[in-house]
């Protein structure tokens, strides 16, 4: 009797740090979306008015519908840059050497750089009048010299998805380089044994055996870039307009700008149930057997 409960005693101080610093935040969270509760009327959570934030945030609110756009289109762009880039670099990598192993350790510095700090490096870069990169723009394209790329709500999204690929990509090569020197070398060999290119090699060989791999730094990327609010803040700040406002930055606005904390709450779960849906997804085009639809 004595070890049967020993085993629950063992895991009971986890399960209690669990449960408070995550599973009871999100509990009242979830029943905050649910209430009227403003922070300039009362410190308290207000009557209970079911689900009319969540109504009013998918029918009715131009905010949270340019957020959600302004976020499929961050989506959309960065994970499609980082996967690309990613595993560009690797195939380039993936031979030995001292250049490829020296490469290989420093990819990792990037991501050791916080995103706020990420944020305010692109910032200053960024700048119209002493930024490296606005300078090194007008020299190679000199009809971009003195463009202004943080006042222009195309170009400022660009170079939002252009800092946090920059962070991710040297992280996510490592990954796709793990991959690459997991798989076989026989089912290459052979097709270069039958005549096979290079590039067919890679095309009908290398890259669909990656697919699980490129599938996991898929669903990484995208859950971290639909949670995109450091880089907003410290290089966006949500504009010009509101041109590069994210959901995530939208939770912040609506929560500390606006004190309204249950419609905020009721956007943070939105979110939340998209990162849950996209995840699903991908997992079940990862196992998804050869040939089922």
């Amino acid at each position: 009797m004595r070890d049967r409960w020993l085993k629950y005693m063992l895991i009971l101080p986890a399960a209690l740090i669990v449960l408070g610093t995550t599973i009871w935040p999100l509990a009242v969270s979830l029943t905050t979306s649910f209430r009227d509760w403003r922070l300039t009327r009362s410190l308290t959570p207000g009557p209970f008015i079911g689900p009319e934030h969540y109504v009013i945030a998918l029918t009715d609110d131009p905010d949270f519908a340019n957020a959600a756009m302004v976020t499929g289109l961050f989506v959309l762009f960065d994970v499609t840059l980082t996967v690309v880039s990613a595993l560009g670099l690797a195939l380039l990598l993936r031979r030995a050497g001292v250049l490829q192993s020296v490469t290989r350790a420093v990819l990792i510095l990037p991501f050791a750089v916080s995103p706020a700090l990420v944020g305010i490096s692109f910032r200053f870069m960024f700048n119209a009048e002493t930024g490296v990169f606005t300078w090194l723009a007008g020299v190679l394209l000199p009809p971009l010299k003195g463009f202004v790329w943080l006042a222009d709500p195309w170009a400022a999204l660009l170079v939002l998805v252009f800092s946090d690929a920059w962070r991710w990509v040297p992280y996510m090569t490592l990954v796709v380089l793990g991959g690459l020197a997991a798989l076989p070398k026989e089912p290459e060999e052979a097709a270069r044994i039958d005549g096979a290119t290079e590039w067919q090699v890679l095309r009908d060989v290398t890259i669909p055996a990656l697919l699980p791999v490129l599938a996991v730094v898929a669903i990484l990327k995208t859950v971290f870039a639909l949670k995109m609010f450091d880089q907003v803040v410290t290089l966006t700040g949500g504009g010009p307009g509101t041109s590069t406002v994210t959901l995530a930055y939208l939770v912040y606005s609506i929560a500390f700008r606006w004190y309204d904390m249950g419609y905020a709450s009721a956007v943070a779960w939105i979110l939340t149930a998209l990162l849950v849906f996209l995840a699903v997804w991908y997992m079940k085009l990862i196992l998804r057997k050869p040939g089922q639809t």
